[in-house]
C-alpha cells in the first residue's frame, strides 16, 4: 500500500496555484424565477377552453367552477400578461408541464382533471387546453424578445395513469418478496444493469408483481411516444409509500411509474427532451427526481445539456425536484447525480421560518451546509429558492398559519421575499403570491385564478394587503400597484443594480437564538461590501457585526437612511427596525492586501479516517475574502485533483470515497486565494476505512456497554411474584432489553398503592441507581394506577422511571433511523428519550450521532401519537458532524427547543478559567488547534454579557495567539496596543469563535 511521502509544506507551488480556481458562477446564477400555472394564469383564447373535445366535464376537463378541473387558461393568456410578468423583474418564466395530459382520471368524490399538467399521455404535443406547439414556440419568442428566458416543468418519472394490475390490488409489493424475472423466468436484479446499455426481456405475464392490463382496447396505444405503450417498461409494483424501496420503485399516487433503471426508457425520455431542448426552451425544471434512479440522471443530464449546447442554447439550465430539506441528501442529485441544481427545499423551510419569527440561526446553519454542493461543475449559487409552490401551499398562507394577520403578516411576507431575494440562489416567485394569494392549504387550495374566478374555494381566500380583509373576489388579479407586487419589483431592480446582490460571495455575520436579527456581506468581483441586516422580531433590535472594511462608512441603498461607520477592525453597530431589512453598501472596497492569511487544514486530521461522503476542510481565522480550493492525490501519485473551490466560511467540500479500497491512503491539499491574488496553502491526509461507531447515550458519551441484567427492586417485588421485597436477583423483578431502543423494559400489573425502588445492575447491590440516575441514590418513589405498569432504565445515564411516574417523553424525527431505531417517526422506539432527572420540568435529550444535515421533530407523550407537540414539525439543523444536539422540552409549556454545540464546549461565563499573567497576556486552560480560531476579549461595565449564538455582547476586543507557551497546559493569547485600564472594571469575558463567527466557548476572566 503506497504511503503518504514528501506531504506539501506550506510554501506555494506552481501546482498550487493551477489548482487554485474561483468560485463557480458558470451556470445561470443571476435569474429571477415566476412560476405559473397556464391553467389559472390568463385566458387569452376561450375557443381552447375545452381541448378540442365535447362532452360534459368528465369528457372535457373542463369546470371553471372546480378547483380541481381545468379553467381555461392558456399560452395565449400568458402571452397577452407578459409585459405584466416583466415588469415584475422576471428574467425566467417557469410554466408548470404543458404536454398533453389524461383530460380526466378517477372517479366519484377522487375525480379531477389534469389542468395542473402530470399526467402525460403525450410528450410530444402541447396540451390542447393550452395551446398548441406553434403558440409555445410565439411564447419562447416573444419572451425572448423582452429579455425573458422559458423553462419547461417536464416528467420522467411516470405517466398518466393508464395502466391497471389484473389482480386489482395496488398495495406496494417490494423486490425482497417478490423480485424481478425475466421472460425466461430466472429471478435478476435490476440494479446490476441501471448503469449500463442492456437490460433482461421481460414477459408482462410473468416477470412482475403485478400483470400490467389497459382498461379499455384504445389506452393500449393512448401513448406518445409509441414505446410508452410497452406494459414491461413500468415497474409494476403498486402505489409507492414513498418510504424506502417504494419511493423509487412504487406508482406515485397511482400514475404509472417507469421502469428508468431501463436502457430503453432512459434512451426514449433523453430523446423525448432532447428534441424540446432543441426547440428553442431555456432549460428545465424536472419533477419527482428522488423517485428516480441516480443513474438515470447520471446519462440523462449529459446528454440533454450537449444537445441544447449544440442547438445553440448556450446557458440552458436544468434543476430538480427533489423534495426534501435535507442539503447532504438533496445534493447528491448535483454532485453525484449530474445535475445542475436543486430547488432548494431547506431554503424553503429556514425562510419561512425566520419570517414567523424562529431564531436566525437556522440560517447561519442553512447556509453552512451549502458545501455539500461544491464540486467541480456546481454550488449553492445555482440553486433557486422559493417560498411556497403549487404543491405545499403559499407563503402567505404559512405565515398566517404562524399567527400573524393583518399589518404583521404584510411585513412578514415582505421580509420573506427581502429573505429569498438577497442571499445566494435564484428566486422564484409563485404566480399570485405577489398578489398577496393565501389558500387553505396546498395542492389545489394553492392554485387560484388570476382571472376573474367562478370557484367558491378561491373566492373568498384571503389576500394579503395589510388590511386583514381583502379577498380574492371574484375579478382579476394583475395590479401592479398591489404592495407585494411593488415590493417585489423593487427587490428585483436593487438585485440588478448590484449584481453582489445575486451571485457575490455570501458571508455569514450575525445569527442569534434570541433577538431576531440576521446579517450577512454580499461580495461581488468589484470588491465591494453590502452588508445586509434583517430582523424578524416585533421589536428593534441591535448588534455589533463584522466587516471586511476599517473605518469605512456603510451606506443604505435599501430600507434605513441612517449610515454607520465601521472601527479600525471593520466592526460596525446595527440597529434594525422591526420586521424589516437594510442594505448598506461600503464605500470604501477591500483593502488591499501584500499577504494572504494563513489557511489550516481541518479535517481530516493527519491520518484519519475518511469514510462515505467525507468532510475536507479548512479554517481561515483571519476576516478578509479568499477562495479555498481543494485538492486530493492517492499517496504515491504527484498530480492534484480538484474537487472544489468555496468562497466562504466554513471553508471545506465533501468527497464521496466509498469507492476506494479501505487503506488507501489519500492526500488533501488545502489552497487559498485572497482578493489580492495572493497564497497560501495547507496539507494533511486521510485513510479510508469504515466510519469511527457513532457517539450516544442520553448524554452525548461514547457507545453504551450494556449489562447482562437490570432488575428493579423495591417494596413491589413480593407483589411481583418475588420471595422477598427490596431483591435484585428475583427473577420477576428482571427487565428486558429492547434491541430496537436499547432500553430496557418490563411491564406490571400490581395493586393500586404507594411503592418505592431502584434499578439494580447484574442482579446485585453493587451498583444500583436512585433518583436522577445517582449511584446509591435515593429511593425512587411512585404510585400504582389502576392497570398495568410499565419501567424503563437507559444505561447510558443510569436513568430508571415508570408509567406511573408522568408522561414518557420521545421526540420522533426524521433522523431516528440514523440512531438505530427501524423506522422515522416513531415515537415507540426510545432511542430518542428525554428524562426529567433533575425534576424541574425540563426534559432533555442529547446525542452525537446525528450526522451533518437538517431533520424534523416532535416530541410525544408516552410512546405514541395520541399527545404530540408541537402542531407542526419542528426543524432541527446539525451544520456538521460530531456535535453534541440537545433537545429540551419544557412540560408545561409545550416548548422544545434543539441546539448544537462542540463536545466539551461549553460556554458558561460563571466560570472563571481564563487568567491575566501579563498586562496584554492572557491564558487559558489549553486548546487543540488554538490557531484555528478567531478569539476575543469581551467586557460590559453593566455586567450585561450573556452567552448568545454568535457573540456574548458587551464592547470587544480581537486577541492574537501566540503559539509560546507561557504557563504548561494553558493557550496564550494576546492583547493589541489598547488601553487596558477600562478592562479591569465591571464584566469581562474570553470568547472562542469559527472562522463563520458562531461562539464555541466562553469564560469569565479571572481578576487580576
Amino acid at each position: 500500500m503506497a504511503q503518504p511521502v514528501d506531504l506539501p509544506g506550506p510554501a506555494v507551488t506552481a501546482a498550487d496555484k493551477a489548482l487554485a480556481a474561483p468560485s463557480l458562477r458558470a451556470d445561470l446564477t443571476k435569474e429571477r424565477f415566476y412560476f405559473l400555472m397556464a391553467d389559472r394564469f390568463a385566458n387569452g383564447d376561450k375557443s381552447n377552453d375545452a381541448g378540442g373535445l365535447t362532452g360534459d366535464r368528465l369528457k372535457t376537463g373542463l369546470d371553471p367552477t372546480d378547483k380541481g378541473f381545468y379553467h381555461g387558461g392558456d399560452l395565449a393568456g400568458v402571452i397577452q400578461k407578459l409585459d405584466y410578468i416583466k415588469s415584475l423583474g422576471t428574467t425566467s418564466i417557469w410554466l408548470t408541464p404543458s404536454f398533453k395530459n389524461r383530460p380526466v382520471q378517477g372517479s366519484g368524490t377522487d375525480v379531477s382533471a389534469g389542468y395542473h399538467g402530470y399526467w402525460i399521455t403525450d410528450f410530444t404535443q402541447i396540451d390542447p387546453h393550452l395551446g398548441t406547439n406553434a403558440d409555445m414556440k410565439r411564447l419562447i419568442d416573444l419572451a425572448h424578445r423582452k429579455g425573458m428566458k422559458v423553462f419547461f416543468d417536464i416528467i420522467t418519472n411516470h405517466t398518466a395513469d393508464v395502466i391497471s394490475y389484473q389482480s386489482g390490488n395496488y398495495g406496494y409489493i417490494p423486490k425482497s418478496t417478490t423480485p424481478y424475472k425475466d421472460a425466461a423466468g430466472n429471478v435478476f436484479d435490476d440494479k446490476q444493469y441501471a448503469a449500463g446499455d442492456t437490460f433482461p426481456p421481460l414477459d408482462k405475464n410473468t416477470s412482475f408483481p403485478n400483470v400490467p392490463v389497459f382498461r379499455t382496447p384504445a389506452d393500449a396505444s393512448v401513448k406518445v411516444p409509441a414505446w410508452l405503450n410497452d406494459p414491461t417498461l413500468y415497474h409494476n409494483r403498486g402505489d409507492s409509500t414513498f418510504a424506502g424501496e417504494s419511493a423509487e420503485y412504487g406508482d406515485f399516487v397511482g400514475l404509472d411509474d417507469l421502469f428508468t433503471e431501463q436502457p430503453k426508457v432512459r434512451d426514449g425520455m433523453i430523446d423525448v427532451y432532447k428534441t424540446w431542448a432543441e426547440f428553442g426552451i431555456d432549460g428545465f425544471r424536472i419533477d419527482t427526481v428522488k423517485h428516480v434512479n441516480l443513474e438515470f440522471w447520471q446519462k440523462f443530464s449529459p446528454a440533454v445539456l450537449a444537445a441544447a449546447r449544440a442547438a445553440g442554447t448556450k446557458k440552458f439550465f436544468m434543476f430538480g425536484e427533489v423534495y426534501d430539506a435535507n442539503p447532504q441528501f438533496m445534493s447528491t442529485y448535483t454532485t453525484k447525480g449530474n445535475l445542475q441544481a436543486t430547488l432548494d427545499f431547506g431554503f424553503q423551510q429556514n425562510a419561512v421560518a425566520y419570517a414567523k419569527g424562529d431564531p436566525s440561526t437556522k440560517l447561519r446553519d442553512l447556509y453552512a451546509n451549502d458545501d455539500y454542493y461544491t464540486d467541480t461543475d456546481s454550488n449553492a449559487y445555482q440553486l433557486p429558492t422559493f417560498l411556497g409552490n403549487h404543491d405545499m401551499g403559499r407563503v402567505g398562507t404559512f405565515l398566517k398559519q404562524g399567527g400573524a394577520s393583518g399589518k404583521e403578516l404584510l411585513a412578514r411576507d415582505k421580509l420573506a421575499h427581502s429573505l429569498m431575494y438577497l442571499t445566494r440562489g435564484q428566486p422564484v416567485i409563485y404566480y399570485g403570491d405577489e398578489q398577496g394569494f393565501t389558500g387553505a392549504g396546498g395542492d389545489k387550495d394553492a392554485r387560484q385564478d388570476m382571472f376573474a374566478t367562478k370557484t367558491a374555494d378561491y373566492a373568498d381566500d384571503e389576500v394579503v394587503d395589510g388590511t386583514g380583509t381583502t379577498t380574492i373576489g371574484s375579478k382579476d388579479r394583475y395590479d401592479v400597484n398591489a404592495p407585494l407586487y411593488k415590493h417585489i419589483a423593487g427587490l428585483a431592480r436593487l438585485r440588478s443594480k448590484y449584481p453582489a446582490l445575486s451571485d457575490g460571495r455570501q458571508v455569514h455575520r450575525y445569527s442569534s437564538t434570541s433577538n431576531g436579527l440576521y446579517a450577512f456581506s454580499r461580495l461581488g468581483s468589484d470588491n465591494v461590501e453590502y452588508l445586509v441586516v434583517a430582523n424578524n422580531s416585533k421589536t428593534a433590535a441591535a448588534a455589533t457585526v463584522a466587516t471586511y472594511g476599517p473605518h469605512t462608512w456603510l451606506r443604505p441603498v435599501y430600507g434605513s437612511s441612517q449610515s454607520v461607520l465601521t472601527d479600525r477592525e471593520g466592526r460596525v453597530r446595527v440597529s434594525q427596525a422591526p420586521l424589516s431589512v437594510t442594505v448598506y453598501q461600503a464605500q470604501k472596497k477591500v483593502p488591499a492586501r501584500a499577504k494572504a492569511p494563513a489557511v489550516y487544514m481541518s479535517s481530516p486530521e493527519l491520518g484519519a479516517t475518511v469514510s462515505g461522503r467525507a468532510e475536507i476542510a479548512a479554517a481561515v481565522p483571519e476576516n478578509t475574502p479568499a477562495t479555498v480550493t481543494f485538492g486530493y492525490r492517492l499517496a504515491g501519485t504527484t498530480e492534484w485533483k480538484r474537487l472544489g473551490s468555496d468562497d466562504n466560511a466554513p471553508y471545506r467540500v465533501f468527497q464521496d470515497v466509498s469507492g476506494l479500497p479501505q487503506g488507501t491512503r489519500i492526500e488533501y491539499r488545502a489552497v487559498l486565494r485572497d482578493a489580492s491574488g495572493n497564497y497560501s496553502a495547507s496539507s494533511s491526509y486521510g485513510v479510508v476505512g469504515d466510519a469511527p461507531p457513532p457517539g450516544g447515550g442520553g448524554d452525548g458519551g461514547g457507545p453504551v456497554v450494556q449489562p447482562a441484567n437490570v432488575s428493579v427492586p423495591g417494596d413491589h417485588n413480593s407483589e411481583m411474584g418475588c420471595a422477598a421485597d427490596w431483591s435484585p436477583d428475583c427473577a420477576q423483578a428482571q427487565l428486558t432489553l429492547d434491541s430496537k431502543d436499547k432500553v430496557w423494559k418490563g411491564t406490571y400489573t400490581l395493586p393500586t398503592g404507594e411503592h418505592a425502588y431502584k434499578a439494580a445492575i447484574n442482579k446485585s447491590w453493587d451498583e444500583n441507581y436512585g433518583a436522577g440516575g445517582a449511584l446509591n441514590g435515593a429511593n425512587i418513589s411512585y404510585t400504582t394506577p389502576s392497570g398495568p405498569v410499565t419501567f424503563y432504565y437507559e444505561h447510558g445515564r443510569h436513568f430508571a422511571t415508570s408509567s406511573a411516574q408522568g408522561p414518557v417523553i420521545t421526540v420522533p424525527g426524521s433522523f431516528q433511523s440514523e440512531l438505530g431505531c427501524p423506522a422515522d417517526w416513531d415515537p415507540s422506539c426510545m432511542r430518542p428519550w428525554l428524562t426529567d432527572q433533575d425534576g424541574d420540568g425540563t426534559y432533555t435529550w442529547s446525542t452525537t450521532e446525528l450526522g451533518a444535515g437538517s431533520y424534523e421533530a416532535k416530541v410525544a407523550h408516552n410512546l405514541s401519537w395520541d399527545e404530540s407537540y408541537p402542531a407542526a414539525n419542528v426543524p432541527v439543523t446539525v451544520p456538521r458532524d460530531g456535535l453534541v444536539v440537545t433537545f429540551s422540552y419544557v412540560l408545561a409549556t409545550h416548548q422544545l427547543t434543539v441546539t448544537t454545540a462542540k463536545p466539551a464546549a461549553q460556554p458558561d461565563l460563571s466560570q472563571a478559567k481564563a487568567q491575566w499573567i501579563a498586562r496584554d497576556t492572557l491564558v487559558v486552560p489549553a486548546v487543540d488547534h488554538p490557531e484555528r480560531f478567531r478569539w476575543r476579549l469581551h467586557w460590559s461595565a453593566t455586567g450585561a454579557l450573556k452567552v448568545d449564538a454568535d457573540d456574548i455582547g458587551g464592547s470587544s476586543v480581537a486577541l492574537r495567539y501566540d503559539p509560546h507557551e507561557l504557563r504548561p497546559g494553558y493557550t496564550t493569547l494576546r492583547l493589541p496596543h489598547t488601553d487596558t485600564t477600562k478592562l479591569r472594571t465591571g464584566q469581562l469575558a474570553l470568547a472562542q469563535y469559527t472562522d463563520t463567527g458562531h461562539l464555541v466557548d466562553a469564560t469569565g476572566v479571572q481578576p487580576t
